[in-house]
């Protein structure tokens, strides 16, 4: 019983590509988008006393952005690098646009990657027939 969960995991993808190809669907199918992952890190140049000195007005931003559901979670990187955000938002515009609302994007201090992210797709295989 313990072989059958590796290789169902290692099936899911083949039977979610040929499932869609025989029914017309690409055989690559794109995740609707239910987040934006965010990664923050500092900008090259920038030392900790210039994200210290923002860093109260950022952290009251970012908690009110959290209230507002518009941040689900955040975490510090593990290598101590920058912070990873969860945004709720549909595009990596509407991501951007809530991000560029905090102090340390308007003083230019950090770079950003967005990332969207949605439903795990090959799931979707087990579903087939079984609505």
């Amino acid at each position: 019983m313990n072989f059958m969960l590796p290789f169902l995991i290692s099936a899911l993808p083949l039977a979610f590509v040929s499932q869609s190809q025989s029914e017309g669907v690409p055989a690559v199918a794109i995740p609707k988008t239910t987040e934006v992952l965010v990664i923050q890190t500092a900008k090259k140049g920038v030392d900790a006393q210039q994200i210290m000195a923002v860093m109260p007005q950022e952290i009251r931003a970012t908690v009110k952005l959290y209230f507002e559901g518009k941040i689900r979670q955040w975490y510090s990187r593990g290598d101590g690098k920058g912070v990873v955000f969860f945004v709720d938002a549909k595009s990596e515009d509407e991501a951007r646009a809530i991000m560029e609302t905090l102090p340390l994007a308007k003083e230019q201090l950090m770079d950003h990657v967005y990332i969207p992210v949605g439903p795990l797709m090959p799931l979707r295989a087990l579903m087939m027939g079984q609505q």
